[in-house]
Order: C-alpha cells, then structure tokens, then sequence
C-alpha cells in the first residue's frame, strides 16, 4: 500500500489521540498535500521543526497500529466482504430471493462490524 495512503487511514484510525498539533501537521502533509516549507510557514515553525513533528507523528500512528491492528482487521474484513459479494453474485437467478436475503444479511453483518472497527 502506497504510504501516503497508509497514513491518510492511519490517520482516520487514530488521529483522534494525536495531539492537535501533531494531528493538524500530518493532515496539512498527507490529506492537502502541502509541503514541509508549506507547512512552516502556516504554523510558524521552522522547516525542521516541522519534518521531526511529522515523523514523530507517523511512528506514533504506526505504533498505535502495530498494537491494535485496526487497519490490518478494516482490510481483512474489506477483502472477504469481496470474496463475500463474489459468492453471492454467483447464485443463480432462480435463486434471487435467497441471494437478495444474504445481501441484506450481509449489509446488516458490515454495519455492525463498521460500527465497532
């Protein structure tokens, strides 16, 4: 997975217990794509200042991961909700009322885990 990708969901994931500076200066360099001369001048702080920020900050959102493996369980589940669909777009058509039930279990299935992960 392309790092920036990586951290945007990280981010997501965990952003809430950065602080807000480490949370503001992560989604101005990840989400807006601003640079770190950027970045400095916004918030009045050195180029330097602000590279160490963000890298304390990505080690941290790694290290949140790495502990409660949120975003490996959000893909894990991502992929067999694919393999699931497959399944059931496999049924035949004389079966479609029993296929429109397993989508509508599945749907119930993805709300309650989206609603816990």
């Amino acid at each position: 997975m392309d790092k920036r990708f990586e951290i945007s969901f990280l981010l997501d994931c965990y952003g809430a217990l950065l602080t807000e500076n480490q949370k503001n200066v992560i989604e101005l360099y990840y989400n807006a794509d601003l640079s770190l001369a950027e970045i400095a001048e916004n918030t009045g702080k050195s180029r330097q200042a602000v590279h160490d920020l963000i890298k304390r900050s990505e080690k941290i959102l790694y290290d949140y991961e790495s502990k409660l493996s949120h975003l490996n369980k959000k893909l894990s589940m991502d992929k067999l909700t694919v393999k699931v669909i497959d399944s059931i777009e496999n049924v035949t058509s004389d079966d479609e009322i029993n296929r429109e039930k397993l989508l509508d279990c599945l749907n119930d299935v993805l709300k309650f885990l989206n609603e816990i992960y």
